[in-house]
């Protein structure tokens, strides 16, 4: 097992403390937290531009905290030992902003298509507001599907949160650097190279961001955001790492 590197053990202890202290004090603070730690829609009264780097360190539940620390560990180790804790630790926020950067332009784009749609219907932004702030809409007016709306107020209203973002752009950067370690998934337990494994993923979160396929609240273009960061940054590291001697 690869040893526990500075600066993974004290990103884990603070995604664990920030996850289950509120839970171990019995404090009433998870929405408080959630609205002021989380990345919202830059449009929602919650946004602040904090909440791109925040909003690594809050998690949905004790299975998404467990799977990313694990990654972080297993994956982001031996690039740590590689690079060093500095170069390390600038290279996973990188993946993590950048993956909530463009997360945010997905959304944008996906929102602004529906908002357009309502004024083009004679929807006044007042009243387009109203339904974001209500949830409630004239059906005979607005002729979008029922999903389609619940999507527009899902994309306002649900923030983003993890380090998945960020354990992407790890998983690219451990691709490249190792491409013929074998990897596998618990529910296809078959060891398949890193350099067919990890690309794999990422076109199934794309396929899933495009599609109505995807299965529960999961931010698949966050995931894609962090992997095109973690692939720039790592391929110019590894084309240049003379410089770096």
């Amino acid at each position: 097992m690869p040893r526990l590197t500075q600066a993974i053990k004290h990103l884990i202890i603070i995604n664990v403390i920030l996850f289950f202290a509120p839970q171990l004090l019995n404090l009433d603070s998870t929405d408080i937290l959630t609205n002021l730690f989380a990345l919202h829609y830059p449009k929602n009264e919650h946004f602040g531009v904090w909440q791109y780097i925040t909003h690594m360190f809050m998690h949905g539940g004790p299975a998404h905290l467990l799977f990313n620390m694990y990654g972080l560990w297993a994956f982001g180790t031996p690039l740590e030992q590689m690079w060093g804790r500095n170069k390390f630790l600038f290279f996973y926020f990188s993946a993590g902003i950048g993956a909530g950067l463009i997360y945010t332009f997905a959304n944008y784009y996906q929102f602004n298509g529906i908002y357009e749609q309502l004024v083009g219907m004679g929807v006044s932004p007042a009243e387009i507001q109203n339904i974001l702030s209500s949830g409630q809409y004239n059906d005979s007016l607005i002729t979008l599907s029922n999903k389609t709306m619940s999507e527009f107020y899902s994309l306002y209203h649900t923030p983003a949160v993890g380090a998945s973002g960020a354990i992407y752009g790890i998983l690219v950067a451990f691709g490249l650097t190792y491409p013929d370690a074998k990897l596998a998934l618990i529910f296809f337990p078959v060891p398949i190279a890193a350099k067919y494994f990890i690309p794999l993923i990422i076109l199934s979160d794309l396929f899933f961001g495009m599609t109505s396929y995807s299965i529960g609240n999961i931010a698949h273009f966050a995931h894609i955001g962090g992997a095109i960061i973690g692939f720039i940054i790592a391929w110019y590291w590894k084309k240049n790492q003379f410089k770096f001697r």
